[in-house]
């Protein structure tokens, strides 16, 4: 028994002692072991990772200074446009009017507007108007008596008034100090609504602009437009301008695509040209509407005009229009009714408007002042088709046709004055030019009975114009 017990004790005492060997060789290096390659091994070994340093952030970049004003008239855009034209009238013979007329001009527009500075951008703008080889043609007030302004041996010439000029076009600055105000101060182009009252006459070479200051107005679907107009820089040059007292005043609510009303009020005085004086009060309805693939617009005026300051005769005449139009695919058929009233001593005038685009473009109804009135009145019931192709080639594309004709009566006896063809081809050559051909046909009735006012000459005007606009 007590071997047994020796036994026990040996075992455990040599159980303890081989435990604690094999702690030790794990703590302590091998006295036999082989020298180790210290290269090696820290080749073998993990990097340490090293505490970065702690870096500053750098420094934001300092921020830009504010343009300056002479930053801001380099950053702007250069106004170019160059519109060549050629065109002819042939109108009835008369002892006087003995020759078919013709002219070749050419205008050019060159200007800069700057970027914004301060909420306020600059325009200057210049324009010249050239004549190109003979100078077949008239150049006169539309409507007057007097000899042609081109020299009196021009009366056996039809009128073409694209006179020789250069002037000043536009000069103007705009103040915009947030999205609902705009004010527009020196001379500049307005163009109100469709320009039936207040316009640019953009299709004759010498523009229509206005020395004038201008308000623009908008809050949510309600936005309008004042003007004061000191001077009206017509399409004659500097000697036929008119010198102005004008207000010019035009508000639209838009409810809804399908409903626009606007009101407007127009009282034009003018020192050097009292019969154009007057005061024009009206209200207009349009939208557009779809039904199914086809989309519908419409327009309807009504307004009242009358004596006004210089203006001294007393008379109060009114002015009605309606149109209906609708568009399917690249086709537009669009039928209209106008009428301006005449007391047979004077017709409803708009001396300001852009007159060309209304009641035939070969112009016939022209009366003292650029207006298109007739003193009997007028009433034009037209009817117009416009097709849009959609041909396109590299240099021929955007194609658009317009033919319209026009039926004239008098608004005072309801005798037939006459009718018109108009037909238009434009298309783009490229994105900066453009060519237009026109023609415009009015015949005017063979005889009308007595009490009636005459009806104008008989007419027939044809344009080629080649546009570029950079």
């Amino acid at each position: 028994m007590k071997s047994v017990r020796f036994l026990l004790r040996c075992g455990a005492a040599v159980s303890t002692l081989a435990w604690s060997t094999a702690a030790w060789s794990q703590a302590a290096p091998d006295p036999n072991a082989k020298p180790v390659d210290e290269a090696a091994a820290q080749q073998l070994a993990p990097e340490p990772v090293a505490e970065s340093a702690a870096e500053p952030e750098p420094a934001p970049p300092p921020a830009p200074p504010p343009p300056t004003l002479s930053d801001q008239i380099g950053a702007g855009k250069l106004i170019l446009e160059v519109r060549s034209r050629y065109e002819t009238v042939d109108q009835t013979r008369t002892a006087t009017l003995r020759e078919k007329g013709d002219a070749f001009t050419v205008r050019t527009r060159v200007g800069w507007e700057t970027a914004e500075f301060k909420a306020v951008k600059g325009l200057v703008e210049f324009e010249d108007v050239r004549q190109v080889g003979n100078e077949h043609y008239a150049v006169n007030v539309p409507g007057a008596t007097t000899p042609p302004l081109n020299g009196a041996d021009k009366a056996r010439y039809p009128i073409i008034n694209d006179p020789d000029v250069t002037e000043l076009n536009r000069a103007q600055l705009t103040w915009t100090p947030n999205a609902a105000v705009q004010i527009t101060a020196g001379r500049q182009r307005i163009l109100l609504d469709d320009q039936r009252f207040v316009g640019n006459v953009g299709w004759r070479q010498d523009e229509q602009t206005f020395d004038a200051v201008r308000a623009d107005l908008s809050y949510g679907r309600l936005k309008a437009t004042y003007a004061y107009v000191t001077h009206i820089n017509r399409i004659l040059g500097e000697l036929r301008d008119w010198d102005s007292d004008s207000h010019l005043f035009n508000a639209t609510w838009s409810p809804a695509e399908a409903l626009r009303v606007q009101g407007f009020v127009y009282a034009l005085d003018f020192g050097n040209s009292a019969i154009n004086s007057s005061l024009t009060k009206g209200v207009k309805a349009s939208g557009k509407t779809w039904l199914g693939l086809y989309q519908v617009a419409y327009n309807a005026t009504f307004a009242r005009q009358s004596d006004y300051h210089r203006n001294t005769a007393d008379y109060a005449l009114d002015y009605l229009s309606a149109d209906i139009a609708g568009t399917f695919d690249i086709y537009s058929v669009k039928l209209a009714y106008e009428s301006l009233e005449g007391d047979g001593a004077r017709g409803f005038t708009t001396p300001l408007a852009t007159v060309h685009a209304f009641n035939g473009w070969s112009d016939a109804f022209v009366s003292p002042g650029g207006n298109k009135s007739f003193v009997d009145g007028i009433k034009d019931l037209n009817l117009s088709l416009n097709v849009k192709p959609r041909f396109r080639a590299t240099y021929f594309f955007n194609i658009d046709l317009i033919v319209r004709y026009h039926d004239f009566t008098s608004e005072r006896t309801g005798v037939d004055l006459g009718h018109e063809w108009n037909l238009q081809y434009t298309a783009a050559i490229t994105t900066k030019l453009s060519v237009q051909l026109k023609y415009a046909d009015f015949e005017r009735a063979k005889t009308v009975p007595v009490g009636t006012a005459a009806p104008p000459a008989s007419r027939t005007k044809t344009w080629l114009t080649l546009e570029y606009k950079f």
